[in-house]
């Protein structure tokens, strides 16, 4: 009898080591919408940006992460018609579409969808991957963040650059570090029972 560890099968996230059924999954998909909401409560303005600086992004990795595609993309889907619908759980306790940051909320609905493909294969499993993973995810909610700053604020790309995503990129980076010790140290204590 070998004493090695069972490997955590491919293409399993982290929900996957929770044993299966309907109930789980409506858990994990409200559960990551609240988790969201309630890290959007966690803003700090910036001077010249419109933009605060919130746990929301980081939230909706992991949660994407954790998840996987589907649920993930469910997930952000719930906080975001919910949101939508006035539940004042966008930054800063705001609701309702439109705003400077709409777009970034629409990105992480994307953003989560991604960095929960990548992590079904594998891309969680390691700091690396990780770093790689959480970089892919925080690039889709600039790519949609963004342009939809400029447009709403009646910016040129390059102020809305200066804006909405210069300002961000070192509390990325922390946020990614974070992710990167979490999540493979997540799969270590966890990931036997995949």
């Amino acid at each position: 009898m070998s004493t090695a560890a069972a490997a955590p099968r491919t293409g399993a996230v982290l929900a996957d080591l929770l044993p299966a059924s309907r109930t789980r999954d409506i858990a994990l998909v409200l559960g990551g919408a609240a988790l969201t909401g309630l890290a959007a409560q966690i803003a700090v303005p910036v001077p010249g940006s419109p933009v605060p600086v919130t746990g929301q992004t980081f939230a909706a990795l992991l949660v994407g992460t954790a998840l996987g595609a589907r649920r993930g993309f469910l997930s952000l889907a719930v906080y975001t018609l919910v949101g939508m619908a006035g539940m004042p759980w966008f930054s800063a306790g705001s609701s309702g579409p439109g705003g400077a940051s709409f777009g970034y909320v629409l990105g992480m609905l994307l953003a989560a969808t991604v960095v929960g493909a990548l992590a079904r294969r594998g891309g969680d499993r390691s700091v690396a991957r990780t770093a790689a993973t959480m970089v892919a995810g925080s690039a889709v909610i600039y790519a949609v963040g963004v342009p939809y700053l400029a447009l709403s604020g009646g910016m040129s790309l390059s102020a809305a650059v200066s804006a909405g995503l210069v300002p961000f990129l070192l509390g990325d980076a922390l946020k990614a570090a974070l992710a990167m010790g979490a999540l493979p140290a997540a799969w270590k204590l966890l990931g036997n029972k995949g």
